[in-house]
């Protein structure tokens, strides 16, 4: 069993005990691997092992391995900060865009899904933690961004992602995940066409037990399956 192979079958028996742990039924958190910086046999190699799902945030490392068909065999997501310019080169490709932060780029994604004929499926992306580096809508601004999109033809949302503060370096960043699971209980009870809030995706290589145990039901998980990502 090769070393890719051996960490997502560890990390999914993490993923099952956090969830039984939290009361939740096997099966049902998401397993995202991160393949940000791998290459497209990294990327088979995760696939093979069983991940539900896999997720980039760079458009152009995805446009190679997709040329590459590295994601044969899983759902494709895109993870990553996304620019209105590069939305043309994602819809289409990817079952979920995980990071829509605005208005603006919405009625982008909606307007390229209509030219296709489809329906793309996003999640709303919230700076749980107000954090200026960070993109994301403002939490108070979540619910009002979800309205706006609610009766727009060619996108659905399906529920919210965020990074929260990095509880690593303080465990009380914990907390940024309850803020999350009450915004995701609250706007699971609004009624809005196109809306159907059933995705709550945190957590990631460090924390994700947290995350679960928090009620996050999708995780996006990289250097604990793939090793330290090295940048040049």
């Amino acid at each position: 069993m090769s070393a890719i192979a051996e960490n997502v079958a560890f990390l999914r028996e993490r993923i099952e005990r956090a969830a039984a742990a939290a009361g939740r039924a096997p099966g049902s958190v998401a397993f995202v691997a991160a393949t940000k910086m791998n290459g497209a046999d990294n990327v088979r190699a995760a696939i093979a092992a069983g991940v539900d799902a896999c997720g980039e945030n760079r458009v152009q490392e995805l446009l190679e391995k997709y040329e590459q068909s590295a994601y044969t065999g899983a759902p494709l997501h895109f993870i990553g900060g996304l620019q209105k310019n590069k939305v043309k080169y994602l819809v289409g490709k990817v079952e979920l865009i995980q990071s829509v932060d605005s208005r603006e780029l919405a009625l982008t994604i909606a307007k390229k899904a209509q030219q296709l004929g489809i329906t793309q499926n996003v999640l709303i992306e919230v700076n749980i933690g107000r954090e200026e580096a960070k993109s994301g809508v403002d939490p108070d601004a979540a619910d009002e961004l979800i309205a706006e999109l609610s009766g727009l033809e060619g996108i659905r949302v399906k529920g919210l992602m965020a990074i929260p503060p990095n509880i690593e370096l303080d465990p009380k960043n914990s907390v940024y995940f309850e803020k999350m699971r009450n915004l995701y209980v609250d706007m699971r009870t609004k009624k809005y066409d196109n809306v159907n809030v059933e995705i709550l995706s945190m957590g990631m290589s460090g924390d994700f037990e947290t995350a679960i145990a928090c009620g996050s039901n999708m995780v996006r998980i990289g250097s604990a399956i793939f090793g330290p990502r090295i940048y040049r």
